[in-house]
């Protein structure tokens, strides 16, 4: 995990709400920027104090969000209803609660959530109402979700959203000290990529941790194919060019 200051922003907001048991909190960014990468590194920080449901990518009616709910958290909703599974799950986390536990759902790609979804989640929330919070939401999407849940209808879910976070691409000087870092864990030399190829990455990727890391990927391999033992920016151009041809 390498914590760009809006990273490390979004960690630390992340962090306190789960600690004050917030029932909604929100992380939107484009495409790559690393919001899953958060999310697991943030969640594996807690993991002894709580029972994580992740949802990945999920569209369709409530009932269904339901029944990847009891599947995410070990439970069982063959043969139920509607209602059944709802009541399947407070009484799973009413049981943790009794064992000092929580519970989190995190879903993930949640842009592909209808509004009546949310709506039917926000509804299904009230299960904390008057008591300790049984349940915990963290919806994770690209900004679209944003669009979503700034409609009026949205007014009351965003009224319980504790964080509303967005995280941005990284900037050039975080861009080379990401590309730093990666080489440092691999258990490379720190300038394997010269400053010039670490400025050519980022004018190519837009600071997209995704797109870094392809190109410096392939960087690397053009590097090797020149038997270079620096990666400089006429590498990382000459690249760049073939790629510019081969989509083209």
């Amino acid at each position: 995990m390498f914590l760009s200051r809006q990273h490390r922003t979004a960690l630390a907001l992340l962090s306190y709400s789960l600690h004050n048991r917030a029932m909604f909190c929100i992380v939107c960014g484009d495409i790559g920027t690393g919001k899953t990468t958060l999310l697991r590194y943030l969640l594996s920080r807690h993991a002894p104090h709580i029972a994580v449901g992740m949802i990945t990518s999920t569209t369709g009616t409530f009932a269904e969000l339901l029944q990847w709910m009891l599947l995410e958290f070990g439970l069982d909703y063959h043969g139920l209803d509607k209602i059944g599974m709802q009541q399947e799950l407070v009484g799973y986390f009413k049981r943790l609660e009794m064992l000092n536990k929580r519970a989190v759902l995190v879903i993930d790609e949640a842009q592909a959530l209808a509004a009546e979804v949310l709506e039917e989640l926000r509804l299904f929330s009230n299960v904390n109402a008057g008591r300790t919070m049984l349940l915990q939401t963290v919806l994770v999407g690209q900004l679209s979700l944003r669009d979503t849940l700034r409609r009026p209808d949205m007014r009351q879910l965003m009224q319980r959203v504790a964080v509303d976070y967005q995280l941005t691409p990284l900037d050039k000087e975080q861009t080379g000290g990401y590309i730093r870092h990666r080489l440092r864990l691999a258990g490379g030399r720190e300038d394997l990529f010269t400053g010039d190829a670490c400025d050519a990455v980022f004018a190519a990727s837009s600071g997209i941790p995704r797109v870094v890391n392809l190109l410096c990927d392939m960087a690397l391999a053009y590097g090797f194919a020149d038997q270079k033992l620096t990666v400089d920016g006429a590498t990382v151009s000459e690249m760049l060019a073939d790629r510019a041809r081969e989509a083209s």
